[in-house]
């Protein structure tokens, strides 16, 4: 391990990050809100903090090695997840202790739309700004580590999809630099959210109102500047943009690079991932729309399709946006839009949960499976796309589903031991590791009202969702810290 190699880019990364308190203090001074301070000195402690990390260790020229990088992606959320909490514990508005604070920076991080602040209306634009910047901020974090860092440590849901999945990013190219395919994805990631800015805007939106949830949207993040979120607009143009741009977050990124730099739309349909992710779309939303109508939520064919596309879309998506309160819709749906969490986006694009990719390899293989009862002598491959998919790959997808749900039913048990009830645990657990946000139970509105030990198991949960459950438990292994 070459601790000299990892403390050098915390120190880096924190530095960077520091830079992100600027903007905050810019909106403050524009709306004279007067919340300017306590970004100012957040900026000047994590800057000294930064450099106090890397000037020992400038100099040291060494390679990332695989054990190092482990230590480095995991060290990157936590550490952001702390830092960012700096500006909320110092600032007067709104009032949050340390767990409160630490529970909303990690979930602006992780592009979770889990909240422990209410009164959203009240708040200074600077801090309104801050929650939706450090979203913004995570899914390009997301992004740029899936694909430019995972492949190389041979970790991730980009690594399983880039490497050994068949289809049009594998088979082009997106640059020949991993540095080129990081920057290249971050501008298609820029692209969207001005993108979906000008539509926000268009449907009605204030200038702030738009970016801001276009930080949100395009970054499946989920928090709003209003305590109704979207259905603070009233908006059925609004809802729509919204629909759009939280599928678009769920694509992978390189597909979105791929049909742009082509010029080719159909260049989503000639890839099976995106095939899938569309048809569980579209199929839960004509099953939703028909249940609300059914079971008489809206009168309105209309209104039962937008509300049921939206709530559909955002959870999918592992956005978390609300604007219905879905908690109080009847029967099955809402423990269906909270089990859909668990499928999630593709892999490479900022949603959360477990990924279309890795759902497709294993129903595949519980298809052999059966098919080899039948027929115990024949060959029979796992394909995708026509190719056939190597074991090593479904081994680790079969590793990643097992410990995924090992560790959801151990977090679960923990949240019921400090006092929750199980509606209330599954949600909340479910919620947090997919990175969605909104629960059921007492964690349907805010998290505010959760003892804090369930914060801090949220807390975790929510790291260990956007680390892809892999890169936290290799650190809590013998072998990874033996020479």
């Amino acid at each position: 391990m070459h601790f000299a190699t990892v403390q050098r880019i915390l120190g880096l990364i924190i530095t960077m990050f520091s830079l992100t308190m600027l903007p905050p203090v810019a909106v403050s001074l524009l709306f004279d809100d007067g919340q300017w301070l306590p970004f100012a000195q957040s900026f000047a402690i994590l800057l000294v903090a930064g450099l106090a990390l890397w000037l020992p260790v400038h100099r040291v020229d060494r390679d990332l090695r695989l054990r190092d990088g482990f230590l480095v992606v995991a060290l990157f959320w936590i550490l952001l997840g702390v830092a960012g909490a700096l500006p909320l514990l110092l600032g007067d508005a709104p009032r949050l202790l340390f767990t409160d604070a630490a529970f909303e920076s990690v979930a602006g991080i992780t592009t979770t739309s889990a909240s422990v602040i209410t009164g959203l209306d009240r708040l200074p634009r600077s801090v309104l700004w801050y929650r939706q910047q450090e979203q913004w901020l995570g899914g390009i974090g997301v992004i740029v580590l899936a694909v430019a860092l995972f492949p190389v440590l041979g970790i991730g849901g980009m690594q399983l999809y880039k490497a050994d999945a068949p289809g049009p990013v594998k088979d082009e190219k997106l640059t020949p630099r991993i540095t080129q395919t990081a920057r290249a994805l971050s501008g298609v990631y820029v692209l969207l959210t001005a993108a979906c800015t000008a539509a926000y805007a268009f449907a009605g939106m204030s200038g702030f109102d738009a970016l801001a949830h276009a930080f949100s949207t395009v970054s499946t993040g989920g928090f709003s500047t209003h305590d109704a979120g979207l259905g603070h607009f009233h908006s059925v143009a609004v809802d729509m943009v919204a629909v759009v741009f939280m599928f678009f977050g769920g694509v992978n990124f390189a597909l979105h690079f791929v049909a742009w730099r082509t010029k080719n739309a159909l260049a989503y349909l000639g890839e099976p991932q995106f095939r899938a992710y569309l048809g569980i779309t579209f199929g839960l939303i004509v099953f939703v729309s028909g249940y609300l109508l059914a079971t008489g939520v809206y009168a309105a064919p209309g209104d039962a399709l937008r509300y049921g596309a939206f709530q559909v879309v955002s959870m999918q998506s592992s956005t978390g946006f609300d604007a219905t309160r879905f908690a109080s819709w009847p029967g099955m749906l809402p423990p269906l839009l909270i089990l859909m969490t668990f499928v999630g986006g593709c892999a490479g694009s900022t949603a959360g949960g477990m990924k279309v990719i890795r759902w497709q390899l294993v129903l595949k293989q519980a298809q052999r499976e059966l098919m080899r009862l039948v027929h115990p002598s024949a060959a029979l491959p796992v394909k995708l796309a026509d190719k056939p998919v190597p074991g090593r790959v479904l081994a680790a997808v079969t590793g990643f589903f097992a410990m995924y749900l090992v560790l959801f039913g151990v977090l679960m048990l923990m949240m019921m031991a400090v006092g929750l009830d199980q509606v209330t645990a599954w949600s909340a657990v479910a919620a947090c590791v997919n990175n969605a946000g909104p629960g059921l139970g007492e964690a349907a509105a805010t998290f505010a009202h959760l003892p804090e030990a369930a914060k801090w198991i949220a807390i975790a949960a929510m790291l260990i969702g956007r680390l892809e459950v892999f890169t936290v438990v290799v650190l809590f292994t013998p072998t990874f810290w033996r020479h």
